[in-house]
C-alpha cells in the first residue's frame, strides 16, 4: 500500500472539526510513514497569565498529533486510540507565533504505541518535549 500524505493531512484536518483541536486552531501540516506534523498558532487565546503559551496547550497539540498519528497505524473499522499517558518538559517560553509539533513512533506494538512529539518554534528551537503511551483497543459499539 503506497503513503498518500495529501490524504491522511486532509483526513487529519477533517475529523478535527468541532473538537479541541478546531478551539485551538490546530493543523495538520505534514505526514509520512512514520510521523505526523501539526501547527498551532501561540496568541492570547492559548496564554497563561503571565502572558506565555499555556503548558496545557502544548499538551494538548502534542496528544493531539501524537493520537493522530496512531491512527495511521490501526484499521479504524476494527480499532479505535485512546491516550493513556502523556509527559511533557516545557523548555523555552513563546509569546506568539506558530509552534510545529511533529509526533514520531518510538514503539509501535500490536497493543501500545509510544511517541515522542517535539514542539518546536518557527527557529527550531525546541519549545516542548512530549512523550506520549496510546492503546489500542477493540473498537465499541455506539
Amino acid at each position: 500500500m503506497t503513503f498518500d500524505k495529501e490524504k491522511v493531512i486532509a483526513l487529519c484536518n477533517d475529523f478535527s472539526k468541532n473538537t479541541l483541536m478546531q478551539t485551538l486552531d490546530i493543523r495538520f501540516t505534514d505526514a509520512g510513514p512514520d510521523f505526523l506534523v501539526a501547527q498551532m498558532p501561540v496568541n492570547s487565546r492559548i496564554h497563561q497569565p503571565m502572558g506565555l503559551l499555556h503548558g496545557g496547550a502544548s499538551v494538548a497539540l502534542a496528544e493531539s498529533v501524537g493520537s493522530a498519528a496512531s491512527m495511521l497505524f490501526v484499521n479504524p473499522e476494527t480499532e479505535e486510540v485512546r491516550g493513556i499517558e502523556i509527559s511533557a518538559n516545557h523548555l523555552r517560553a513563546k509569546r506568539e507565533g506558530i509552534v510545529t509539533g511533529t509526533a514520531r513512533i518510538i514503539h509501535k506494538g500490536k497493543t501500545i504505541h509510544l511517541w515522542e512529539i517535539r514542539i518546536v518554534d518557527e527557529e527550531d528551537r525546541l519549545v516542548s518535549l512530549c512523550k506520549l503511551t496510546n492503546i489500542v483497543l477493540p473498537k465499541s459499539e455506539k
